[in-house]
C-alpha cells in the first residue's frame, strides 16, 4: 500500500539523512524502524508523508497518483496519523479538545470556525475510552503524566480514522514500564482496527516484543529487514556497530530473552 522507490534525503547543510532506499510497507503490519539516534529512522518515517521532502526518489501511495501535488499530499496526510515523541498536544486544552484536533483534517476551512459535530465528539470520547482516559476527558493535558499524555496522542491518532499510523519515537521519553504499556496499547488498538503502523524505536526489547517486521538502519542506510526472529547478534552488530557493553538494553539475544 506504501512504497519508497529510491528515496534519498540530503539536508541543506549537506548531511545525508537517508541514502537511496526502496521499501514496501504492506497492510496489517506493525513495522519497527530500529537504530541509534541519527541512524535515519525519523528521516525515513517523516519522508513517508513528506514532512521531510525527499531529495530524490518517490513515495508511492496506493490510490494516489503523486504526492507532488498539493491536493494529493493533503489527502495522504489526512489518511496518515502521526504520533510524536513529545506528544505535540496543546497543554491548555482538555484531553477531549486535543483528541478532537484529529478530526480537523475532515473539515473544510470555514467549517473549522464552527463547533465540532456531535458525532465527532462521541468518536473522540470513544477513543479516550479505548486508551483508558475517558474519566479525564475534561482535564487539561498539562496536568497529566507523560504516559497519559502519550495515550491522548494515541487517541487523537485513531480519532483521525487513518489508513496508516506513523509513530516517531513514541515512548523514548517514558520509563521502561510505562513505555512497554503505552506501546502495547498502540499495538493492540492498531491490530484491532487493522491499521498498518510504522514506529521508530531505539529499544531492541520493545521492537522484538511487538514488531511483525523490523527495519534496521545505520548511518542512513537499511542494514536489516526481516522478522524479529531473525534479529540475531550479527544483525544487531550491523545496526549498532558497538560492543555489547555499550549497546542499548537487550542488545544481545540472550538478554532479550
Amino acid at each position: 500500500m506504501l512504497r519508497l522507490k529510491g528515496v534519498e534525503v540530503v539536508y541543506p547543510n549537506g548531511i545525508v539523512g537517508l541514502k537511496p532506499t526502496s521499501l514496501a510497507f504492506e497492510r496489517r503490519a506493525f513495522t519497527v524502524l530500529l537504530g541509534l539516534s541519527g541512524a535515519g529512522k525519523s528521516t525515513l518515517l517523516r519522508s513517508l508523508n513528506h514532512l521531510v521532502a525527499p531529495t530524490s526518489g518517490s513515495v508511492v501511495v496506493e490510490g494516489i497518483e503523486t504526492l507532488d501535488e498539493t491536493e494529493s499530499l493533503r489527502t495522504h496526510r489526512r489518511q496518515t496519523a502521526m504520533i510524536f515523541q513529545q506528544h505535540q498536544l496543546i497543554g491548555r486544552y482538555t484531553c477531549l479538545q486535543n483528541v478532537l484536533v484529529g478530526r480537523l483534517g475532515h473539515y473544510s476551512m470555514w467549517r473549522t470556525l464552527l463547533p465540532f459535530a456531535e458525532a465527532d465528539r462521541r468518536l473522540a470520547l470513544d477513543c479516550l475510552d479505548r486508551v483508558g482516559l475517558l474519566s479525564r476527558a475534561l482535564q487539561r493535558v498539562y496536568n497529566l503524566s507523560g504516559g497519559q499524555q502519550q495515550r491522548v496522542g494515541i487517541a487523537r491518532a485513531i480519532a483521525q480514522q487513518p489508513s496508516l499510523i506513523l509513530a516517531d519515537e513514541p515512548v523514548a521519553s517514558l520509563d521502561p514500564e510505562t513505555a512497554h504499556r503505552v506501546l502495547g496499547m498502540l499495538h493492540e488498538i492498531t491490530k484491532q482496527d487493522d491499521i498498518p503502523t510504522i514506529v521508530s524505536l531505539h529499544q531492541v526489547e520493545l521492537a522484538k516484543a511487538f514488531a511483525d517486521r523490523i527495519v534496521g538502519l545505520n548511518d542512513g542506510e537499511v542494514v536489516f529487514d526481516g522478522p524479529p526472529s531473525d534479529l540475531d547478534d550479527v544483525a544487531l552488530d550491523r545496526i549498532y556497530e558497538r560492543s555489547t557493553a555499550t549497546a542499548p538494553e537487550a542488545y544481545t539475544t540472550e538478554a532479550a530473552e
